[in-house]
């Protein structure tokens, strides 16, 4: 929910996210979708500039789209996956068009600052020991420094319920 209502007020809406998709002007944008955002995907979907990639189809280090191609980019939960975020958002910023919005959420603890798991044991988000699942990086309330760090001149921080639904969005 926090994650579609960041896009929402980014892009001057206010209502519910199922007519906000219908939007005649939002038609024309051309958004990736990095891993399924749980519930989201089912009204991105309906967009006609809507791109889903998944891992391993898509490696969020080494985007394989042109510079200034989307929109809006949206992941959730994904970048705590990442073994170096700030090279994926990075990716991120570079294939946004100028003016356009990064949106995202990842697990955050808001009491503490963001620790990486480096030269800890392995941690996971699963009871399952994959790779894919590995967390790299645990958030915290300087979440935010990495959307600056990979290029983006603005951070927006958006928060539902507090303090456990925030979605933060980077502009360029």
């Amino acid at each position: 929910m926090i994650l579609a209502r960041s896009i929402m007020k980014c892009l001057n809406y206010e209502g519910l996210f199922k007519n906000f998709i219908k939007q005649e002007k939002l038609q024309k944008l051309k958004v990736l979708e990095i891993n399924e955002a749980g519930n989201l995907t089912s009204f991105l979907s309906k967009w006609p500039g809507h791109t889903l990639k998944a891992y391993p189809e898509i490696n969020m280090m080494c985007i394989n789209y042109p510079d200034m191609y989307f929109d809006l980019v949206v992941h959730s939960d994904v970048l705590e996956h990442i073994k170096y975020p700030v090279r994926g958002l990075s990716e991120c910023y570079r294939v946004l068009k100028q003016g356009g919005y990064c949106a995202f959420t990842v697990p955050m603890v808001v009491d503490r600052l963001t620790v990486t798991r480096e030269g800890l044991p392995p941690s996971y988000h699963s009871g399952e020991k994959r790779q894919d699942f590995q967390v790299y990086t645990e958030y915290g309330c300087d979440d935010w420094k990495q959307l600056i760090q990979a290029g983006f001149q603005e951070c927006r921080i958006f928060s539902l319920e507090y303090p456990s639904a925030q979605a933060l969005v980077g502009v360029k």
